[in-house]
């Protein structure tokens, strides 16, 4: 058959991709094997592929696809999130650019618009997904607001507010004022802001002088309700219960005293402004103080800002400031650096905003998912392991969880209030269930006086059930899918939602069923640059992926970024690493060109042909006894680099040389049949990292049907290696690398023939000497342990071999070269007795450094007395 001269990835990627939705190879049911299942973390609705979805992505379809090959019924569930914040905020701003308000239109049409802002822009990451090759089972797609998703996040809120673990609270929050909602505090990232502590003086009442007080938020002195200070302070004891008054707003406050404030810092004076500090409020509650909010939702001033209302939060700050100074309020202005609290999601500042919220009570919650994690015998695993200190912290010190959100794109709370009593609750799936639940407890309720509460849930509210709903675990907790396909195998995913959400699909695994999610947790680490910054747009600095996969393959992609992926680590990532990966598959596809070329014959196979032959069998056993091994530790990234050396150093750089036939002359069909084994077994271990190539490689090397598919073929089997042959066969090659590295230092011809002398039967095997006078194009090898003639002797493993030197020979060049070395060994030798003969050193220092120096001492030794020995019969 034709074969193009280069791999046409892009034709092949799609071909291929298409070959296997049509034949329903990723495609899952329950059966009688035993599921290996994976469920996709699922990306935003609306998002687009970046280098972090590629990574984990690509690990998951490696671990998927080799599962499949294994025999196990594999099960890739994909999906997406509905993100409330970041969609929401998408929507709002589209429509704030065509002039409308997101509360003149209403709640529903809202909502009108944020479906068809979904429909519009979502599916772009599930097509890109496709491009990477990824072998979901697509039938199973969900959606964390579809009918299945969105009752089964209804059904356990209500579940676990008729077991008291749901209730509302009055309490400090995180407020976004950008997306107009609350944020958990692992939702809020602190960034270092350099700005100004202002020193601002509060008069004494009576006159008799002032207090002052440094702040970083002077816009908020209109909410200030007492001045703090320390009972220990002997600056401030005699102010105890008097009063000052706060400036601009000249309303009187008192002087409390709290053991909480820091006589070292500042002034030792401290502001309460219990609506805008989760401190101050607690020191409020304690001494009984009013809160004054001084902030609306928006983060400007309310009608407690007075003749700021209206204006931003930090456009204040700066007028305010100007204000005290004029007005003589302003002690000092210093420059200042502290951190501030932002938005993961839209890089606000964070406001603390004393609100009503929903809470799930979390400490009893937590405890059966931190000993799954935790135990010696633990359920789930976290890979690397290093990540259960920070499970640990957190879930030891997990508090009460945040679930209501201020927003409409989401799922609305299932609570409703009666005639608009905040107090009066009923929670039920339905409006009719809300209702039938009134109106027991007052059958004169309609349906008029019941408000459903507008809020709706944390994203994260869907997300942890999604191990569960996908298999619709929750509506229907018997089906025959949740109870074949759950607990899941794997999740890979990102450290940094180890809390946010890993943590919470096992806690509610073992709330709702009693069991874990899954097994293994994969934690993947940061894409980075060259320069090791993160990856983001607003830097600049990630590339594409689609164009990427364009250029380098989606097979060269894929390789590059797993060679230096280990789980846990971050990722440098650098374009030439995707460049090795479209070389490696060059590579492949040329030694797939080179052994589709040649001619075969029916001759018997020759000695050469049979020693490589039973070597590549051992060398096979091997690499997959190292690759079981690192598969079962999931170092993927190390899989990856074994199959990579096999491939090219074993296969394409020794086999295929070792049984190459001589110019114009056949090949043994023996030894054709046995490599195309050979090349199918390589393309099956290569397949989970390169689904591609592999996939037209092994439909190029045989006759194949519709429905054949290399992703079919079973996971080559292992079974007990012949160390010793292998051994041997390693010390065969050292030679042939040792009289290519003499042809090389003497400029000898490939063409030309060279005899080889060697010390002992031991130094090669017999069986191997046919393939040693190949691989090396040796005239004769013959056993003479002494050489009388002139000529070069070179170490293999502990022996030394001897080719005696013909006419072409320089041997004066050669003496001056021995010289040179051995000038260079004996120098060395003497620094390394130097170090042995130091007795500080060898007493003091590990036994395993000083027997590494003995070892240069004598390989050194054994070196030196090899080349004075050839200098000696050159001279003779």
């Amino acid at each position: 058959m034709s074969i193009s001269p280069k791999f046409d990835h892009l034709t092949a990627e799609d071909k291929w991709y298409q070959y296997w939705l049509d034949q329903k190879f990723f495609q899952s049911k329950p059966d009688e094997r035993e599921a290996y299942t994976i469920v996709m973390p699922p990306p935003n609705v609306t998002g687009v592929l970046h280098m972090g979805h590629m990574l984990n992505n690509t690990l998951q379809d490696v671990i998927i696809r080799r599962a499949r090959m294994r025999g196990f019924n594999a099960c890739w569930v994909p999906g997406t999130d509905h993100a409330s914040i970041a969609t929401e905020a998408k929507v709002v701003n589209k429509l704030k650019e065509e002039g409308i308000d997101k509360f003149e239109i209403g709640r529903e049409a809202f909502l009108e618009h944020a479906w068809k802002w979904t429909h519009k822009h979502g599916g772009i990451i599930q097509q890109q997904l496709k491009k990477l090759g990824c072998s979901f089972d697509w039938d199973r797609e969900a959606f964390t607001m579809d009918e299945i998703r969105s009752e089964s996040v209804l059904k356990t809120f209500v579940d676990l507010y008729e077991k008291g673990l749901i209730y509302r609270g009055y309490r400090m929050v995180n407020w976004d004022p950008s997306a107009k909602t609350t944020l958990s505090d692992e939702e809020v990232i602190y960034k270092e802001v350099n700005g100004k502590l202002y020193h601002i003086n509060y008069p004494l009442s009576d006159g008799s002088g002032s207090l002052t007080v440094a702040t970083t938020r002077p816009e908020t002195i209109l909410g200030d309700v007492a001045i703090c200070v320390n009972p220990a302070d002997v600056r401030y004891t005699h102010l105890i219960g008097k009063t000052v008054i706060v400036p601009i707003c000249e309303r009187e406050i008192p002087i409390i005293a709290d053991e909480y404030v820091d006589l070292e810092f500042g002034t030792g004076c401290l502001k309460i402004t219990p609506a805008h500090d989760i401190n101050d409020y607690t020191i409020g509650k304690k001494h009984n103080l009013a809160v004054i909010d001084v902030l609306d939702d928006e983060g400007k001033l309310n009608q407690h800002g007075l003749h700021y209302q209206g204006q931003d939060r930090f456009v204040v700050r700066k007028a305010i400031a100007k204000e005290l100074e004029e007005k003589g309020f302003l002690a000092q202005a210093e420059d200042y650096t502290n951190k501030v609290g932002t938005s993961e999601r839209t890089g606000a500042v964070i406001e603390p905003k004393l609100s009503d919220q929903w809470y799930l009570k979390m400490k009893d919650l937590a405890q059966p998912a931190l000993n799954a994690v935790m135990a010696d015998d633990a359920e789930v695993k976290l890979i690397p392991e290093k990540f259960k200190n920070t499970y640990r912290h957190w879930m030891e010190n997990v508090m009460d969880w945040n679930i209501s959100r201020q927003l409409w794109w989401g799922h609305q709370i299932p609570a409703w209030y009666i005639k608009g009593d905040r107090s009066n609750i009923v929670v039920a799936l339905t409006a009719d269930e809300a209702l039938a639940k009134a109106q027991a407890k007052d059958g004169s309720l309609s349906m008029d006086d019941l408000e459903q509460e507008p809020d709706v849930l944390d994203t994260w509210f869907s997300s942890w059930l999604w191990p569960l709903s996908v298999f619709n675990g929750i509506l229907e907790p018997e089906n025959e899918e949740i109870n074949y396909y759950y607990p899941t195998q794997d999740l890979v995913t990102a450290p940094e939602i180890l809390f946010f959400w890993v943590a919470r699909m096992i806690i509610i695994g073992y709330e709702n069923r009693g069991v874990k999610p899954f097994s293994n947790v994969y934690l993947t680490g940061i894409v980075r640059d060259k320069q090791g910054r993160k990856m983001s747009k607003s830097l600049g600095n990630s590339p594409d992926p689609i164009s990427l996969m364009e250029q380098y393959s989606t097979d060269g992609v894929r390789v590059g970024m797993l060679l230096t992926s280990p789980a846990g680590n971050d990722l440098p990532f650098d374009e030439e690493l995707c460049e090795q990966g479209r070389n490696f598959a060059n590579k492949i596809w040329n030694a797939q060109k080179l052994v589709k070329m040649w001619e075969i014959s029916d001759e018997a196979p020759d000695a050469a042909s049979i020693s490589a032959m039973r070597w590549f069998t051992e060398k096979k056993l091997e690499t997959l006894d190292k690759l079981e091994k690192s598969f079962d530790s999931y170092r993927i990234s190390e899989a990856l680099m074994i199959s990579y050396k096999w491939v090219w150093d074993d296969f394409c750089n020794w086999y295929l040389e070792a049984i190459k036939p001589a110019y114009g002359a056949p090949i043994s069909r023996a030894v054709y049949d046995q490599t195309i084994q050979f090349f199918e077994d390589l393309l099956a271990v290569l397949h989970p990292f390169m689904p591609f190539i592999t996939e037209e490689i092994w439909h190029n090397l045989g006759e194949r049907s519709t429905g054949d598919s290399v992703s079919k073929t079973p996971w080559p089997a292992t079974q007990t290696v012949e160390e010793n042959y292998l051994k041997d066969f390693d010390q065969m090659l050292a030679v042939v690398n040792g009289i290519r590295n003499l042809r090389a230092e003497k400029n000898i011809a490939k063409k030309e023939q060279l005899d080889l002398y060697i010390p002992s039967a031991e130094a090669v095997s017999e069986e191997l000497k046919p393939l040693l006078i190949k691989l090396g194009n040796l005239a004769k090898v013959e056993l003479k342990e002494v050489q009388e003639e002139i000529g070069f002797s070179f170490l293999a493993g502990k022996y030394e071999f001897f080719v005696p030197a013909g006419d072409q020979i320089d041997l004066e060049a050669e003496k001056a070269r021995i010289e040179k070395e051995l000038n260079y060994l004996q120098g060395f030798l003497k620094s390394v007795e130097k170090k042995l003969s130091n007795e500080r050193f060898v007493n003091s220092a590990p036994e395993v450094v000083v027997n590494k120096e003995k070892e240069k001492q004598a390989d050194a030794e054994a070196k030196i007395k090899a080349l004075e020995e050839s200098l000696a019969k050159m001279n003779a």
